[in-house]
């Protein structure tokens, strides 16, 4: 995500993670050694935690692992034999791209576009809660502001 948020102009502020040991160094023991936790660091993330035992603190990602497994795995699956986890990646990244970029969705907040037309149309939302860029809106923002007005 970082790439491609840097892309286009975004700077990722917070990750949201379950409790799991390989996202959390309280687990451990030893921050210091935590690759996760020292990547987030150096590019200057904040980790938040959902609540345990309340996936409705991550309620937008439960829905996706869902249709991420009816639509992407089941038929992979049964359709191919994989030998390592680069094939799987190829197969995953192309369904990714159909699913962010050609599939229409009716979930909150897309009502029936692609989440990246979504993701382009509200663009603007994220330049604006950047503090690190002191409110200052490019140009572009403004244009893609009024587009969606």
């Amino acid at each position: 995500m970082v790439p491609l948020l840097d892309e286009q102009g975004i700077r990722l502020q917070r990750i949201l993670t379950d409790g799991g040991a390989e996202y959390s160094a309280d687990r451990l023991g030893k921050p210091e050694n935590h690759t996760y936790q020292l990547y987030l660091v150096v590019e200057d993330i904040d980790l938040s935690g959902t609540k345990a035992n309340h996936p409705q603190t991550n309620g937008i990602c439960e829905p996706f692992h869902k249709t991420l497994q009816d639509e992407c795995y089941s038929h992979l699956f049964r359709k191919k034999l994989y030998y390592n986890l680069e094939e799987l990646q190829v197969d995953l990244d192309a369904w990714l791209e159909k699913y962010n970029r050609e599939r229409p969705h009716s979930g909150r907040y897309c009502y029936g576009k692609t989440p990246w037309e979504t993701f382009q149309q509200t663009r603007y939302l994220a330049l604006e809660k950047d503090l690190s860029r002191g409110g200052d809106q490019s140009d572009n923002t403004t244009l893609q502001l009024s587009a969606v007005r």
